[in-house]
């Protein structure tokens, strides 16, 4: 599953590319497409047809005080309510796999990165998760632990305004909006460009230099809500964020 995801992702990043040779490279951009969707197909429906028989004989077990996977939720509202058809249930979980796949990853690839460049703030998130952690290296992280990693936070949400998970996202206008002096209609199509917008002095100084110490409680107090959106914003943000 993760190559055909990633030759699709590829297929679709091409055609951005500033590079008439990358984006005209036809036919071969299609016979991969087509060839990678169609397993991702294949494999989906099987998956699900698995799920929805286990839901139906009643075989599908949940611990007690545990989430349920989201294609159990799509399940649920397929069978007991008829919200949703087996097409809509396939494409939500596509949407999943992407969005979840693509960002998550890259925001992880990015922040190690960055950690691995900078000892000083590798020494720091060393020193916090030896406080939290002590020498138990064995027991599971939990959530109150990820609450207490306040230090790591601040370098995840650097190397996300550095490196953006989500560089670009759209939106339509639903009303006319005038932005420096510029009228944008209602009705228009826009390309918000996070990479731009988290390079702004006014709210980051000294922009390209990595510090994770802006986004300590007594500095991010000063940075606007939607300066920083990494993952996008609004209903359509990215799911990755989470």
């Amino acid at each position: 599953m993760p190559k055909e995801v990633e030759e699709l992702v590829f297929v679709w990043a091409s055609r951005l590319s500033p590079y008439p040779w990358v984006r005209f490279d036809y036919p071969f951009p299609f016979v991969i497409r087509s060839k990678n969707r169609g397993e991702l197909q294949c494999l989906l429906k099987q998956v699900i047809q698995e799920k929805k028989k286990s839901y139906l004989s009643g075989d599908m077990k949940h611990e007690t005080g545990k989430r349920k996977a989201v294609l159990d939720l799509l399940l649920e509202l397929y069978s007991e309510n008829g919200e949703l058809s087996e097409d809509d249930i396939k494409e939500d979980v596509k949407v999943f796999i992407f969005a979840g796949h693509d960002t998550a990853s890259i925001a992880m690839t990015w922040a190690l990165f960055l950690i691995g460049l900078y000892p000083d703030v590798q020494a720091k998130i060393h020193e916090e998760l030896d406080r939290i952690f002590g020498d138990d290296v064995d027991r599971y992280v939990t959530e109150n632990d990820l609450n207490k990693l306040e230090y790591l936070d601040c370098v995840i949400k650097e190397s996300n305004r550095i490196y953006s998970p989500a560089p670009m996202f759209g939106r339509q206008i639903y009303e006319d909006t005038n932005i420096c002096g510029h009228t944008i209609p209602k009705g228009a199509s826009c390309i918000v460009l996070a990479h731009y917008l988290h390079r702004d002095e006014d709210v980051f100084p000294d922009p390209e230099k990595f510090d994770p110490d802006r986004f300590l409680p007594e500095n991010s107090i000063n940075i606007p809500e939607f300066a920083f959106v990494p993952f996008a914003a609004g209903p359509r943000n990215c799911i990755g964020k989470n």
